[in-house]
């Protein structure tokens, strides 16, 4: 057993920190048997240094830069976002030898590259298990368990905020306001909800497995996003018709063409799902990432993707593992980007499709909005009306749903287009894509 003790300085001391902070020094013993060495934590990062921290007051410090500075410091854990001043302190880190765990997506996907070239250089290790769905091991599988794999896949509910809203919505019928409310009165949403609901959060996280799953570098930028807003109770009367549940959904996935060549698509939106596929019956604050590989075929990975307790737990895994490397003179996975593969548009993306509008009650409709849809090539499968009344329970017009079968992004929004500009159609209530259905 080695005697020389790892440092650590934890940067931030919020939900995640405390906890980190926590096991560190109350499984002093297990850890020290598992990595080989003593884990001592030299300081803890603050932006104010106060006596009600929980942690004694001569630990703390506002310095970061000083704190991160210092030669009994091996391992910096930077848990205190946003993108600055973490990614200065973050790079200062690594740029003086010292291995970096974080769990912070936004910078992870707009600044991978540039943080991975330092650890490349300094010759030392960037883990970021827990930017990823909190506790649910999915970065390491991808680095690590299929890397003799070739990915083809990646699929998953990785927000925990947007799925609480979405599984109360589809449970009791609530509007989004009202399910937006609940969430952030039970603390699920914050104040700002933005990030979630609009899908930045996702699509950042997104930007990350699409990385690694496919050896390509990937910004969020290159992620297609949308969010959750606009999806109403009405949809979800319809999903439940057509045997589905509307999940907002991260999907990262390897394109062939027919001649072979390969694009990346990365992708964050509402989708109704088959009541039969994994991810439906994923609900409450809970993520799933569903990974589809050649040999392997498909792997779930399901749990608690937030929170103090389960993110610590991945920040942890992270930490012991940066510290062996340190005792035994290893290094974990560097960056992989040697395939470089374009980022395909979201026009070129095929997909099924679910369109609800409001029309005319009268002769002719149903052919008029067929004969669009296959104007621009875009086949029906399935067709649903119904008669609609105002409230004086008068006939109003009729409701349309009409679900497709595969087209691309391109010829649908064309489609829509085209319908709107129709006479005998009133409103085009929704468009929502379909993910894990055949045909």
């Amino acid at each position: 057993m080695s005697e020389k003790a790892i440092g650590v300085a934890v940067l931030g001391l919020g939900n995640v920190g405390t906890e980190v902070v926590r096991i560190i020094e109350e499984s002093a013993a297990d850890l020290e048997a598992r990595i080989g060495a003593p884990l001592e934590l030299r300081g803890v990062g603050v932006r104010r240094v106060a006596k009600d921290r929980g942690v004694p007051v001569g630990m703390l410090t506002d310095d970061i830069e000083a704190l991160v500075s210092r030669d009994d410091v091996d391992i910096v854990v930077e848990l205190m976002g946003p993108v600055e001043p973490a990614r200065k302190a973050i790079m200062a880190a690594l740029e003086q030898g010292k291995s970096v765990v974080t769990a912070n997506k936004a910078l992870m996907a707009q600044s991978t590259g540039e943080l991975a070239q330092a650890a490349e250089k300094a010759r030392v290790d960037l883990y970021f298990e827990a930017a990823v769905a909190g506790a649910i091991p999915v970065i390491r599988p991808l680095t690590q368990s299929l890397a003799g794999d070739t990915v083809l896949r990646v699929a998953g509910i990785v927000n925990g905020t947007t799925n609480y809203i979405l599984s109360a919505m589809n449970d009791t019928g609530a509007s989004y306001e009202d399910a937006l409310a609940d969430a952030s009165a039970l603390g699920y949403a914050e104040a700002d909800p933005t990030a979630d609901v609009e899908g930045y959060d996702a699509a950042a996280k997104a930007a990350i497995l699409a990385s690694i799953a496919f050896h390509t570098r990937v910004t969020a930028d290159d992620v297609y996003r949308e969010g959750i807003t606009k999806v109403s109770a009405a949809d979800f009367e319809s999903a439940k018709a057509l045997g589905c549940n509307i999940k907002l959904l991260a999907i990262c996935e390897r394109l062939t063409s027919g001649k072979g060549k390969q694009r990346v698509s990365a992708r964050v939106y509402p989708a109704l799902v088959p009541l039969d596929h994994p991810l439906a019956s994923v609900n409450g604050a809970f993520n799933a990432v569903v990974v589809e590989a050649e040999a392997a075929g498909r792997l779930m990975f399901y749990g608690q993707g937030a929170g103090g307790a389960p993110t610590a737990s991945a920040v942890m895994g992270d930490l012991v593992m940066a510290a062996r490397n340190r005792v035994q003179g290893g290094r974990g996975p560097r960056e992989s980007k040697y395939a470089k593969l374009p980022i395909a548009s979201i026009g070129a993306i095929p997909t099924r499709y679910y369109v609800n509008m409001n029309v005319k009650d009268q002769p002719g409709v149903l052919s008029a909005v067929a004969a669009e849809f296959s104007r621009h090539e875009v086949s029906i499968a399935e067709v649903r009306q119904q008669g609609m009344t105002d409230n004086e329970g008068e006939p109003c017009g009729a409701q349309i749903v009409v679900v497709t079968h595969q087209a691309t992004d391109a010829a649908l929004s064309e489609t829509v287009e085209a319908l709107a500009e129709l006479d005998v159609v009133q409103n085009i209530n929704s468009v929502l894509r379909m993910e894990g259905a055949t045909a």
